[in-house]
């Protein structure tokens, strides 16, 4: 399975970002080169561990589970936007980033103890991905200064959240990979385990 660690903004989050987004996609030339991800898709990801045996998984979910249980709920909001040279837009954040990048941190570790991270750990920018390249490079410059002032409304980020991402097999133009929640759990919570199954 195709597996990352996530935090899942609130449904009037992602309706707000996406009357954003609704104006971005209006700006010239929107269509060209640029491919949208859509409010399904929306995370924040801590953590990505990329193609996990099904038999590393319960030893995973125990070591995230100690992770949200070691990090309070905090307070988080999007703010602004940048890119990734020309091959993706995103959307920031702002509030407890601190609390953000600590709980990614801790995801990325418990990746490594149950034996599946795959990736070097690098430096955490919390980041919502907005729309990607289909070419080499995209002019996302004016998509980040039209969200050069915005900024949401905050939430309280009370869960870390398994996925597992299936990418897209038919070869249709703009289908998105499909995320799915594989398991919850509560930030600050007692022990006992996710909320939702894990498989």
């Amino acid at each position: 399975m195709r597996l990352f660690a996530a935090v899942l903004p609130p449904e009037d989050v992602t309706v707000e970002l996406g009357a954003v987004v609704d104006g971005l996609r209006r700006l010239p030339g929107a269509g060209d080169g640029v491919r949208w991800t859509t409010r399904p898709g929306w995370h924040f990801t801590l953590a990505f561990y990329g193609e996990v045996d099904d038999g590393l998984v319960p030893e995973l979910s125990v070591r995230l589970e100690r992770s949200a249980r070691r990090t309070d709920p905090f307070s988080l909001s999007l703010r602004g936007g940048g890119r990734f040279g020309g091959r993706a837009l995103w959307a920031g954040a702002a509030g407890d980033v601190r609390t953000l990048r600590l709980l990614a941190d801790r995801a990325m570790a418990a990746g490594r103890r149950a034996g599946v991270t795959r990736e070097e750990h690098r430096a955490y920018r919390a980041h919502l991905t907005l729309a990607r390249s289909n070419r080499e490079s995209a002019d996302f410059t004016p998509y980040v200064s039209a969200l050069d002032g915005f900024e949401g409304r905050a939430w309280t980020v009370g869960e870390l959240c398994l996925m597992r991402s299936r990418l897209p097999v038919s070869g249709v133009p703009g289908e998105q990979p499909r995320y799915e929640v594989l398991a919850r759990w509560p930030l600050g919570g007692p022990p006992g385990g996710p909320r939702g199954g894990v498989g």
